[in-house]
């Protein structure tokens, strides 16, 4: 029963991120702390394999797992802008707090429009992440 219970939260990983069929998503900052769950969920969801740092094709969306100490996200962000497509998004992935590597919401705040992103909501994706939905402004992608 509880098998059962599990895989539900887990499908709904996946739609909380937006993650569909066919999507293309990469991971970035990949570390033993990750969750897996949330991973698995996005990989079956997308139905392949999450794109490493290494790829060179367009992304739908982006998984970013991010801690305090892992250098400065305004640069991350811009980078992870790179190879996403024009309707693509960018998930923040942090440790919530009293977490290890907790990251404060205002610093993804205040991150967020210095790289030309928008931050559009915020979710718990498991019990020791929380997520940012980060996109490109309307305006940004009508001058593309």
């Amino acid at each position: 029963m509880v098998a059962a219970d599990d895989a539900g939260r887990t499908s709904d990983i996946a739609g909380k991120l937006g993650v569909e069929p066919g999507m293309v998503v990469q991971e970035l900052g990949w570390d033993e702390d990750v969750d897996e769950a949330v991973r698995d969920a996005a990989e079956e969801r997308a139905g392949d394999e999450l794109l490493d740092e290494d790829a060179n094709e367009v992304v739908d969306l982006v998984l970013m797992w991010w801690r305090e100490g892992d250098g400065d996200l305004v640069d991350a962000l811009i980078n992870a802008i790179g190879p996403l497509a024009d309707n693509g998004v960018i998930w923040v992935l942090t440790p919530k707090t009293g977490r290890p590597g907790h990251v404060e919401p205002s610093e993804i705040a205040e991150a967020a429009p210095t790289a030309g992103l928008s931050q559009t909501s915020n979710v718990t994706v498991s019990e020791g992440w929380a997520g940012s939905r980060l996109v490109a402004p309307k305006a940004a992608k009508s001058r593309r």
